[in-house]
């Protein structure tokens, strides 16, 4: 009897360390659990510098490798693959590079994490481009490529026919008109077919004006005003006189990049990746173009802010390393070679004033001065059916099948209906 009351004590007493191991090991790893390889998703890169990027930091973590995941290059499509796998609560993308448009919708579904401010290099950060990756007073993303719109124009022309680079919509105008049929050229272009283009270049004139879209983080909406009506109506009025050619109806960024490239236009707005290309060895206009802020009423106007932002997948299943990756991607080093060998702007402020990024990349004095007038797109939980419905009636509105005041009400209609039903 004793025997077997020893042996019951025995195996007790280490049942029980047994268990105290293992509480020990749960709490002394629990914070191991968040942390292991991870995913990044993103659109494709088309100049592979991204990889390099994640090669450095793989080096450097082993156990927490990154694995590339590169998506179409479509924006719309790359959309649609990262809101499918998040609407189901997929793990298999821990950090999304999303389309800055895009930050408050994912947030307003909860497909994306809040962050910690304070683990954070915000303080380095180019201010505005922190209103992108807000909503509702809670900073759900991380800024870390960012993008302005630029007028192009041919600085040969304007040296030639002894005028400034214009400031005004007034002197855009008076330009396209009578300098640029004298040289054979077009006037001015943007991208002004239907798609998410063209609410940029709606949404550009319209806050330039002092107006917006849409108020108090897409819960109202604004866009029949005067302001909006004196922005649409700018744009509408050049393709009835011509000095904004129908061509440009059918633009997206490429088409229109190639016909000012191709000696086409005497101005065109843009986003900085057009520099590169247009300077390029046999472009015709290298050497013969500047860039200046776009032109507003009354100076210089208000550009929409692109980019993308960096967000943690609420459902990754190691979010600590998901956040020490965004602090890395946005370090000062990683920042450098996102301009330099990817080709895009950087969100790191110091860069802008580097001289020697300076002296070769003579667009970023100007790249910075827009962007930091720059205002995000229109936020909303919604912001998809916002931009098709702005689009659509927009584009509307240019081909003539109705008036600037008929579109203005249309889309009010059409926006209060999304903003109420989602």
């Amino acid at each position: 009897m004793r025997r077997r009351s020893g042996m019951a004590v025995r195996l007790l007493l280490a049942a029980l360390l047994m268990l105290l191991s293992a509480c020990s090991q749960g709490a002394s790893g629990a914070g191991d659990q968040d942390r292991g390889p991870i995913t990044l998703a993103t659109g494709r890169d088309l100049t592979g510098y991204l990889q390099h990027v994640l090669d450095g930091w793989n080096a450097g973590h082993p156990r927490e490798k990154v694995t590339l995941v590169q998506l179409p290059e479509a924006a719309d499509e790359t959309y649609a693959q990262m809101a499918s796998s998040l609407r189901s609560g997929s793990s298999r993308f821990d950090v999304l590079n999303i389309d800055v448009a895009w930050t408050s919708e994912f947030a307003a579904a909860g497909w994306i994490a809040p962050l910690d401010r304070g683990s954070l290099p915000l303080g380095h950060l180019l201010p505005s481009v922190l209103d992108t990756a807000t909503f509702r007073g809670r900073l759900y993303a991380m800024p870390y490529v960012t993008n302005a719109g630029l007028l192009y124009y041919r600085k040969d022309v304007l040296a030639a026919a002894g005028v400034a680079p214009p400031r005004t919509w007034a002197e855009l105008e008076q330009d396209a008109k009578t300098i640029a049929p004298k040289y054979g050229l077009q006037g001015y272009a943007g991208q002004l077919l239907p798609y998410e283009g063209l609410t940029v270049n709606v949404t550009e004139a319209i806050q330039s004006v002092g107006g917006t879209v849409l108020g108090d983080e897409g819960r109202t909406v604004t866009v029949d005003s005067p302001a909006a009506r004196q922005a649409l109506s700018f744009l509408v009025d050049g393709v009835r006189q011509g000095w904004i050619p129908q061509a440009a109806l059918g633009f997206k960024e490429e088409e229109s990049r190639r016909d000012f490239q191709d000696g086409h236009l005497l101005f065109l707005r843009n986003w900085p990746y057009v520099y590169d290309s247009a300077s390029a060895k046999g472009s015709p206009v290298a050497g013969k173009f500047g860039v200046v802020p776009l032109p507003g009423p009354d100076g210089p106007g208000s550009s929409v802010l692109g980019g993308s932002d960096l967000a943690v997948n609420a459902h990754s299943r190691h979010p600590r390393t998901a956040a020490d990756l965004l602090r890395y991607l946005t370090s000062e080093g990683v920042q450098r070679q996102v301009l330099t060998a990817g080709s895009l702007p950087p969100v790191w402020a110091s860069l802008y004033t580097d001289p020697a990024l300076v002296r070769r990349y003579p667009y970023l004095p100007v790249l910075e001065q827009s962007v930091k007038h720059a205002q995000p797109r229109p936020k909303s939980a919604h912001y998809d059916q916002v931009s098709l419905a702005v689009a659509a009636v927009a584009g509307d509105a240019l081909r003539g099948r109705v008036t600037v005041d008929q579109a203005l009400a249309r889309l009010k209609r059409e926006l209060a209906a999304i903003v109420r039903t989602g």
